[in-house]
């Protein structure tokens, strides 16, 4: 018999007691009333905020035609979100899916499968490195390597290496005779917000062509325009061969999509890999949608901008509350701060002055605000992080190890 006082739900979140009627832009309405500002936008999903008004459009027009029919047939609008995709990046190939985790299934896939057709099965390590997220499967939990998300579902699926984070000897040790390719967040934000340096993102490309292996980047948080330009990976002027994107792409919208180049994704030949839902109308209607926005003119200029206003009022903040703020990290608008006190007494505090912002590893919470917040609010948000920090500084001897 079922308890009367259970809930329906898997106790798999830890969820705020926060219930949102409707979005406005960088804004969350509670069922009351009450209004926040969102500066945790669904983990860096609601790219262009709540209910913007072409999103919307786009997908009740695509409604009132057609949802769903699988890829036995075409469907024209995966053609030009495919070919949209390809003409501003280094790809040549992209598959769609409905998740990150299901976009690194996909990579993944493409990385081994590359080596099998090229005649070398056995290259089918992928090396890793600490800290890293990639995604809830059983396959892309061995690849981020953490030890509370592999826990307790059996052996860990084989085939993935991991080194310490920045750590270029190691990495080095680590490539074989199986290695297959190297797997990283150009930003980690689930370790921490820890940027690779750019440097080092064009030492992993050398050596990836060195030793001939592919170079697989997550970018499925970093992407679409977070860091002020549609990729992370642009800044330090290097190319992939095979790129995980999600989160912003669909802006909302389940819709995942991995990237490859026209020679990594030769093995990636008719029934090998599939998906029932990947790019079905709808997705692709939202996220044409979400492309007309982020490649206009000027979008990421004014995201540069924003970037730059939220980077030197955080740093002032953190100057004169070091006890709660010690360090400043990440690009653009995925953001990073350095908690003294616990991050989630920060994560609340913020929350008690009406700011949602998202907790990460290394007791850092992330601020990823939707890529449309204007500079009022943007001086909003700062001031509602001064006035939480101003509450907990006299807490500070709260600190944690």
């Amino acid at each position: 018999m079922t308890d009367a006082n259970a809930q329906p739900l898997y106790d798999t979140f830890a969820r705020a007691d926060l219930r949102f009627e409707r979005g406005n832009g960088v804004w969350l309405t509670t069922e009351s009333g009450e209004n926040y500002l969102d500066f945790a936008a669904g983990i860096a999903v609601n790219l262009l905020g709540h209910s913007h008004p072409h999103l919307v459009e786009a997908l009740k027009a695509q409604a009132e035609k057609l949802w769903h029919l699988s890829n036995l047939y075409e469907i024209p609008g995966q053609t030009r979100l495919g070919q949209r995709l390809v003409d501003n990046t280094f790809a040549d190939k992209v598959f769609f899916a409905n998740s990150g985790a299901e976009a690194l299934e996909c990579a993944i896939k493409t990385a081994r499968r590359y080596h099998y057709v090229n005649g070398n099965p056995e290259r089918f390590h992928i090396i890793t490195f600490e800290g890293a997220f990639h995604g809830r499967t059983l396959a892309t939990i061995a690849a981020g390597g953490q030890a509370k998300y592999l826990e307790g579902f059996g052996p860990k699926v084989e085939g993935f290496d991991q080194v310490p984070f920045g750590d270029e000897k190691a990495l080095k040790a680590a490539i074989g005779p199986q290695t297959a390719a190297i797997l990283i967040e150009p930003i980690q934000g689930e370790g921490g917000v820890r940027p690779v340096p750019d440097a080092d993102l064009r030492a992993l490309r050398k050596l990836c062509d060195d030793e001939g292996i592919l170079l697989i980047l997550d970018e499925v948080q970093s992407g679409m325009g977070r860091t002020g330009k549609l990729f992370a990976h642009e800044w330090s002027g290097i190319k992939p061969d095979i790129m995980a994107v999600a989160k912003g792409i669909g802006g909302g919208f389940p819709l995942g999509a991995c990237l490859a180049t026209a020679e990594a994704a030769k093995g990636m030949t008719a029934g090998v890999h599939g998906t029932t839902y990947g790019g079905n109308p709808l997705a692709m209607a939202v996220g044409n949608a979400v492309l007309d926005i982020v490649l206009a003119d000027g979008f990421l200029d004014h995201v540069q901008q924003m970037a730059l206003l939220i980077k030197q009022g955080l740093a002032s903040i953190s100057d004169r509350y070091p006890d709660v703020i010690s360090e400043v990290r990440g690009r653009g608008l995925l953001v990073g701060l350095k908690a003294v006190v616990p991050n989630t007494t920060l994560v609340q505090a913020l929350r008690d002055e009406h700011l949602l912002t998202v907790g990460a590893g290394d007791n850092v919470i992330r601020l990823l605000p939707p890529l449309i917040v204007s500079e009022e609010e943007m001086r909003e948000a700062l001031s509602k992080i001064e006035a939480a920090a101003a509450r907990l500084a006299p807490a500070s001897r709260q600190k944690i190890a």
